[in-house]
């Protein structure tokens, strides 16, 4: 389905209707197309891995559209996080908290951790502001094929078993989301993407590449 502001009403009430009926949705995000399963549910997680084919030790990044949605499924926001948030969401900073015990243990790659973010300007955000729901954001591809950037590399992909896809053209490219783990201190800066390893240490001056620190 095509989002515009004149379809955002009925797309956004069919993705929450696919959602809690474990579907799976593709939408953009700022650099290219992902999929999206309620992060909550163990079944349309697992079946989400199937998928992707990806490896069960790999944990799956997710989109919140607000603190109520992220309180939900992150058992400590500690204060060098909400610093980070105030500074960086939304957009393209994922960052890494421990899980509550509702989220599902395959989700998380059994580290008991979740890595989330309120995305940038994208549908991404649209959609995560208007569910209210914790969604998963990993890449639009079978592990180890580049990432989908338009509905019709999701097609080629995957056909018909995703149950949707919100076209919003071509997604911009570029690099993913820098991801930091909060939950050690110092926080640990687990990969460099769309927000540069520099401008996160001269913003908190504490923060230490996980390849220089091991």
């Amino acid at each position: 389905m095509t989002l515009t502001k004149r379809t955002a009403e009925k797309t956004i009430s069919e993705s929450l209707t696919i959602l809690e009926n474990r579907g799976i949705i593709a939408y953009s995000t700022e650099s290219s197309y992902a999929l999206g399963a309620l992060a909550t549910d163990e079944k349309a997680v697992k079946r989400l891995y199937e998928l992707k084919k990806r490896p069960a030790e790999k944990p799956l990044p997710l989109i919140v559209g607000d603190m109520d949605t992220l309180e939900s499924i992150a058992a400590e926001i500690p204060p060098r996080a909400k610093d980070l948030m105030k500074r960086f969401w939304p957009g393209p900073l994922t960052l890494i908290f421990e899980a509550r015990e509702n989220i599902p243990a395959l989700l998380t790659g059994g580290t008991g951790k979740v890595a989330v973010r309120i995305p940038g300007k994208s549908a991404a955000l649209d959609l995560a502001m208007a569910l209210k729901l914790p969604v998963t954001a990993t890449s639009a591809n079978p592990s180890g094929k580049p990432p989908a950037e338009d509905p019709y590399a999701v097609i080629s992909y995957f056909g018909e078993k995703i149950d949707m896809i919100v076209d919003t053209g071509k997604a911009p490219g570029g690099r993913p989301s820098t991801i930091v783990d909060v939950t050690v201190t110092p926080p640990e800066i687990l990969r460099e993407g769309s927000v540069s390893l520099e401008f996160i240490e001269n913003q908190q001056g504490y923060f230490i590449p996980i390849n220089d620190s091991k």
